[in-house]
């Protein structure tokens, strides 16, 4: 699934629209290069599921956990090295109660569960001012179905 996204807010809104598909213990991996809107969308994400806090990349804390409808665990392992993560008890956290969101998963891929939900944004003609692409895609049956029930909400016109 393929969806332009214009501006900030627009971000935001597919991040309430997102969470209306996602439930506990579910999976998300959010890849895209810095600045093109990965902590925007999670910002979203909170705020569809009940969260009004801030909400900052834990770029530097490796971990922001958010009290909402569903408890979520923000992750970012951009400054981290695929062994430095075997010391943090990642499996812990992701197997708690939970909505996990992942940004730079790529960075602990042996670690992180195979089925997830994929997001990848791109910047449009590498201008930060654009639009961006964001594709949604499943990995497992599981969140395929959420693709599914996303493409559902978006033909109907709810964003």
């Amino acid at each position: 699934m393929l969806i332009t996204v214009n501006s900030e807010e627009d971000m935001i809104s597919l991040g309430k629209l997102l969470a209306r598909v996602l439930e506990n213990n579910d999976v998300v991996y959010l890849t895209g290069e810095l600045g093109a809107g990965k902590t925007t969308l999670v910002r979203g994400i909170a705020r569809g599921l009940g969260y009004m806090g801030r909400v900052t990349s834990p770029t530097f804390t490796l971990m922001n956990i958010y009290p909402a409808d569903i408890k979520i665990c923000h992750f970012d392992f951009y400054r981290l090295e695929g062994n430095e993560l075997d010391d943090l008890g990642l499996e812990d956290y992701l197997e708690r109660d939970g909505l996990s969101l992942i940004e730079w998963p790529q960075v602990a891929e042996n670690l992180l569960p195979p089925e997830a939900l994929l997001v990848k944004i791109e910047l449009v003609e590498e201008d930060y001012e654009r639009e961006r692409l964001v594709a949604i895609s499943g990995r497992g049956q599981h969140y395929q179905a959420k693709v599914e029930e996303l493409k559902a909400y978006v033909n109907s016109g709810h964003r």
